[in-house]
């Protein structure tokens, strides 16, 4: 049977989610948030050297809480975190969150990049995530557009601009796994300075280009790297309708990172802070729960690798760019 992506092609493709962005042009930065319709049982990974992040604690699988209202994808490095506040402030005006007595407490755990050396006007007066985190909130739906936009605005690799990105597929089983990440890492999306994406033979529907493997790879041993730049991370989410547990979504963001790994050289350093979140709406029960468990797994890994070569492949020219985009070089 043929892979086949879901409607959109978007993590959005997974039915009670939505995704936000909103831009800065002046400090080239920008947030993205997801946006469950209702909480969704979530869980956590992290497998780069240098994580920044919020209530990344609470998604343990022996924490009490389960659900969350929202996550958050931020540039700003620790500026960043600001953003989840922000959607914090907008959830509870709405009424959601965590009931505690007469309380509502939204849970919004949060990542970060580091994009600080993008070019963009860093010199602000009041921090700008919080409010660009209620702004993303805000624009929620179930369709967005990829590359120079939200938390990957201001994103870069080693040879090319970084982007925002996602993908979708549907399982023979009918459940649908999603996948959004912002690429800003220390290594590279594709093989060399050519058009060839490292995730290829993941390629579905010539989503980013249809190019194919490359038939020439330079010396594996000595990847380039940004590494004077210390200006890094990955971060992104995978999600599904099928019916998880907290441990079980711990286990499908592990899985995620395999991903990272088959579209990223190289990937999970001291210097990047990788780090995947796992969503689940719970739609859909496990007919299986060993067998689906492990093709969801895989199905997080592939879609992760193909989300990262459509932010690479849909980012965009802007002023003060210190990369190139890969559409550029090789449209």
């Amino acid at each position: 049977m043929r892979a086949k992506t879901g409607a959109l092609n978007l993590i959005t493709d997974v039915t009670g989610l939505r995704v936000g962005n909103a831009t800065n042009d002046i400090v080239k930065t920008g947030v993205t948030v997801l946006l469950g319709d209702a909480p969704f049982t979530t869980g956590v990974h992290v497998m780069g050297g240098a994580p920044g992040s919020r209530e990344t604690d609470l998604l343990a699988p022996d924490k009490t809480v389960e659900q969350v209202d929202a996550l958050v994808l931020s540039g700003g490095s620790a500026f960043g975190l600001d953003a989840a506040s922000g959607v914090a402030d907008a959830l509870r005006a709405q009424g959601r969150g965590f009931a505690v007595g007469d309380q509502r407490v939204p849970i919004v755990p949060g990542a970060i990049l580091f994009d600080l050396q993008n070019g963009g006007d860093k010199n602000w007066v009041e921090n700008p995530y919080k409010t660009l985190g209620a702004d993303a909130l805000a624009q929620a739906g179930s369709r967005f557009a990829l590359g120079t936009i939200g938390a990957g605005f201001g994103a870069t690799t080693s040879n090319f601009k970084g982007g925002l990105g996602s993908a979708s597929l549907v399982l023979p089983s009918g459940q649908t796994v999603g996948a959004l990440v912002a690429v800003n890492a220390l290594g590279s999306a594709t093989v060399g300075d050519g058009p060839h994406f490292w995730a290829a033979p993941f390629e579905i529907d010539d989503e980013f280009g249809g190019l194919g493997p490359a038939s020439n790879y330079p010396d594996m041993q000595l990847p380039p790297t940004k590494l004077d730049q210390h200006a890094n991370t990955t971060i992104g989410i995978i999600a599904t309708d099928a019916m998880l547990t907290q441990s079980q979504c711990t286990r499908l963001a592990t899985a995620a990172h395999d991903g990272f790994a088959r579209a990223l050289v190289p990937s999970h350093t001291p210097m990047d802070g990788d780090l995947i979140f796992a969503a689940s709406t719970g739609e859909i029960a496990l007919r299986s729960p060993v067998a689906d468990t492990l093709m969801l797994g895989h199905a997080a890994a592939t879609c992760m690798s193909r989300a990262i070569a459509r932010a690479i492949f849909h980012a965009a020219p802007a002023d003060t760019d210190t990369l190139p985009c890969w559409s550029v070089r090789h449209s």
